[in-house]
């Protein structure tokens, strides 16, 4: 077997997600620093400075922290569905793969998968209308929700441009069914369209978004809306367990995380310099949008396995490797990548 002693000496460079960075010295700095309270009782004030800078960003009324993703987009789901409603999500959205049920389980709702027809990760606005409309009887399934994803993982991090969000958003009002963005990766769409964040949500009822994942904070996401939404929130985020008490201590990396979110420029740089690379040794690459990039192979088991043995850490998605670029990953880590692949192909 081919053996690099240069690799087995070496760090892994970990490309499995944007979620494996850490906290820099400043990011560490205002976490030790930061003004604290119990934010189950009385609220905690970096914590609400927080929730405001996001709500702010966001183009909502207001917002709340939550412990994670996939809580933020629980509660939304919980708060919007009634039992056994039915939901419209794209194909492969997280909601339906990566939350283990939830939707189901907990919230209630009957999923829907859309196919994309308009793209990768993007159902039409005429999907959404066909879909959503009334099926007449009193026994059939009632669909109240569109679930969107900007930008789709599964799809390599595909985004949903702000014309098309308006004719989604559109198609779902005309039906009356409410919206909910789970935009865990929205400022590296706002990026990438060059757009803020806030034309991504115009008339969303609710979004989530994550601060550890691309933005590089530790902990943390938040679920966003209506004054009335964050309220109600607050209480289910009670009931989920997710009420933190001088939750500043993380609340502090989130602000530091959303102040420099235009360097996600260099992630998606770095992730068509990794695709480029790839493609050039032979690799059937789908060009990234963002800072997803995903390689079809003939079994990604055993090519996940090799990548490992070179010191190079992927995972699998939607029946392909998955490599995500982040802040703790340079162009002289890519280069590396690229290098290491190609002298043990």
């Amino acid at each position: 077997m081919w053996c690099d002693p240069f690799v087995t000496n070496t760090a892994p460079i970990d490309l499995r997600s944007d979620t494996v960075t850490r906290p820099d010295e400043r990011m560490t700095a205002a976490m030790a620093d930061a003004e604290v309270g119990d934010d189950v009782l009385d609220r905690d004030p970096t914590m609400r400075e927080l929730e405001l800078r996001v709500a702010e960003l966001l183009g909502t009324e207001d917002a709340l922290w939550v412990p994670s993703g996939t809580m933020g987009n629980l509660i939304a789901l919980s708060l919007h569905l009634r039992r056994g409603d039915r939901f419209l999500a794209p194909r492969g959205a997280h909601v339906l793969t990566h939350e283990l049920g939830s939707a189901a389980w907990l919230a209630g709702g009957m999923p829907e998968p859309l196919s994309w027809d308009a793209g990768p990760g993007r159902p039409s606005a005429r999907l959404v209308r066909s879909e959503s409309a009334d099926g007449g009887g009193y026994d059939s399934l009632r669909s109240s929700l569109l679930c969107l994803e900007n930008t789709h993982n599964e799809a390599g991090g595909a985004v949903i441009p702000p014309d098309e969000h308006a004719q989604l958003v559109a198609a779902a009002r005309d039906n009356g069914l409410r919206v909910h963005v789970d935009g865990a990766r929205i400022f590296n769409a706002a990026v990438a369209l060059g757009v803020q964040p806030a034309a991504l949500t115009v008339g969303a009822d609710t979004v989530q978004t994550c601060l550890s994942k691309g933005l590089g904070a530790p902990v943390g996401s938040a679920v966003a809306g209506s004054g009335e939404f964050v309220e109600e929130a607050r209480r289910m985020r009670k009931m989920l367990g997710g009420g933190v008490r001088q939750g500043g201590v993380l609340a502090a990396a989130g602000l530091v995380a959303l102040e420099g979110f235009d360097r996600l420029r260099s992630d998606h740089d770095n992730a068509a310099r990794l695709a480029t690379g790839l493609t050039e040794l032979g690799w059937n690459v789908t060009p990234p949008r963002t800072n997803i990039v995903l390689a079809a192979v003939p079994d990604v088991g055993h090519s996940l396995e090799w990548l490992r043995g070179l010191g190079v850490l992927a995972v699998p998605m939607a029946g392909r490797v998955r490599f995500v670029t982040h802040r703790d990953v340079g162009p002289t880590d890519i280069d590396e990548v690229l290098r290491r692949v190609g002298n043990a192909s």
